[in-house]
């Protein structure tokens, strides 16, 4: 009995030993290196807020401000259509993957009725973006720039004592 008990508690180390054996060294591992903005569409195009929050700074003309008042409030409506659409898309896929047996050619073809709708989002998104940049002058495209470098520079602000 004592053998067995032994060779038990010899054989469950052994497999601890060679699974910790297999993974690698906490130094080993890689660590992910913090990128600069790696989204293209944050690199180039100008989110409406920024916009909004930097209005003097920009010298907007009346045409332009009531330009993007316009187009922002258009797409704020289409937006809103939109979330509504994937939702309820989102909704019955999960309805239909909740079945015992789930029907894979009625699942897919709702999956791509919800693909559809985020991608009409992302189109919606980018089409807004590309409006406004459009609408700015060099000059003022160089001050968002800018603008935009000085706050990534920046270090966070802390409240004191933290």
């Amino acid at each position: 009995m004592k053998s067995r008990l032994f060779y038990l508690f010899a054989i469950v180390f052994l497999i601890a030993a060679m699974a910790r054996a297999q993974q690698p060294a906490p130094e080993a591992r890689p660590q992910p290196q913090p990128q600069a903005n790696p989204d293209p569409f944050a690199r180039n195009f100008y989110p409406p807020d920024l916009i909004m929050q930097n209005q003097e700074a920009l010298q907007l003309t009346d045409e332009q401000e009531s330009y993007f008042k316009t187009e922002m409030r258009k797409a704020q409506m289409n937006f809103t259509e939109l979330q509504w659409k994937l939702q309820d898309e989102a909704e019955k896929l999960m309805k239909v993957a909740k079945a015992q047996h789930v029907d894979e050619q009625q699942l897919l073809a709702q999956l791509e009725k919800l693909l559809n709708a985020e991608r009409d989002v992302k189109r919606a998104q980018i089409t807004l973006l590309v409006h406004i940049k459009n609408k700015l002058t060099p000059a003022q495209q160089a001050v968002l720039d800018n603008l935009r470098r000085t706050r990534s520079a920046a270090p966070e602000a802390r409240p004191e004592g933290e």
